[in-house]
This record gives C-alpha cells, sequence and structure tokens, in this order.
C-alpha cells in the first residue's frame, strides 16, 4: 500500500511590502513668545516678543520689525499693558544710569 501526502504550502512574503506616506514631514522651531517678562531690564536693541502677526503692539520705546517682532529702542524697563479692552501694548521705561 502505498501513501501518498498532498502538501499546500503557503509562503509569505518575508518582506512588508513599502508603499507611500503622507505624513512625515515637519518644520523646523520658529522659537516664538515672549523673551522678556514684565519688569525685566531690557537693552537698546533687545528682542522683546517674536511674533507672527500683531499679537502684541508696540508702544513707547519699543520698535517692530518687518516679521513683527517686537524690541526695545532704548534701555529700560518691560512693560506690559492692555488697552482698548483685550489688546496687549508692550512699552519700555526708561532708567536713569547711575554714574
Amino acid at each position: 500500500m502505498e501513501l501518498k501526502f498532498y502538501t499546500d504550502l503557503q509562503f509569505f512574503a518575508s518582506k512588508k511590502g513599502v508603499g507611500s506616506t503622507k505624513n512625515g514631514r515637519d518644520s523646523n522651531p520658529k522659537y516664538l513668545g515672549a523673551k522678556l517678562a514684565d519688569g525685566q531690564t531690557a537693552k537698546a536693541g533687545q528682542i522683546i516678543y517674536r511674533q507672527r502677526g500683531n499679537r502684541i503692539y508696540p508702544a513707547l520705546n519699543v520698535g517692530q520689525g518687518k516679521d513683527h517682532t517686537l524690541f526695545a529702542l532704548t534701555p529700560g524697563i518691560v512693560k506690559y499693558s492692555k488697552f482698548m479692552g483685550n489688546k496687549t501694548k508692550v512699552s519700555v521705561i526708561p532708567v536713569q544710569e547711575k554714574k
């Protein structure tokens, strides 16, 4: 008597098929936000706040760059204050230097 074995072998892929993905990208950090807090001393030209658009408005002794960065025009103390309800402005109050 002769035995016959029929085997039905299933071979699986040894490597996963790699498809394309829509993810996998990221932008570099922009480091936005307050660089000097209320009450801190600022040197002339020092950045006070980096922003996109006017989240905070420049006031006394504060300049604004073309990318809306706020910077001190004179050395002094940084002061944030509210105006027109919910808007915020930042000023630099000049300090008398000791001689």
